[in-house]
């Protein structure tokens, strides 16, 4: 797919496209498509232990990784998909509230999952969104 432009941000999205041979995001004509972001630090990779914490920082994550394959941020962000271990009220009081920060002038298209595990065992979140860059 060589005609498809992807991204990997400086820290985490460098090493991981090196160590697991995926990219963190690519741009398919107006839109950005993100893999799932995690709340590492970018430089580190080191992931907050407490759960609000995390989901803090998971979408500073998409904000970067938007920002780096081109575009403006979560205001352009019209769908999200979330997985979590565990789904449960504090998780969910976390992403609202962070979606009500990031995307106070529209509410996107959110698919909201419990998984038994993600990617790393130290992680409790990942989330995708796509992104429409006119």
């Amino acid at each position: 797919m060589a005609h498809l432009q992807y991204y990997n941000y400086e820290g985490v999205g460098v090493k991981n496209n090196q160590d697991y041979w995926y990219s963190q995001a690519v741009r398919i004509g107006d839109r950005i498509e993100c893999a799932g972001q995690g709340g590492w630090d970018p430089k580190s990779g080191e992931i907050h232990q407490e759960i609000n914490a995390e989901i803090d920082q998971t979408f500073e994550n998409i904000d970067l990784n938007l920002k780096h394959a081109g575009g403006k941020g979560w205001d352009q962000v019209f769908r999200v998909t979330s997985y979590h271990v565990p789904l449960d009220n504090e998780t969910l009081g976390a992403m609202v509230r962070n979606m009500k920060k990031w995307m106070p002038e529209h509410q996107p298209i959110w698919t909201c999952v419990g998984v038994p595990k993600l990617a790393r065992d130290d992680m409790r979140v990942e989330i995708e969104v796509v992104a429409h860059v006119p």
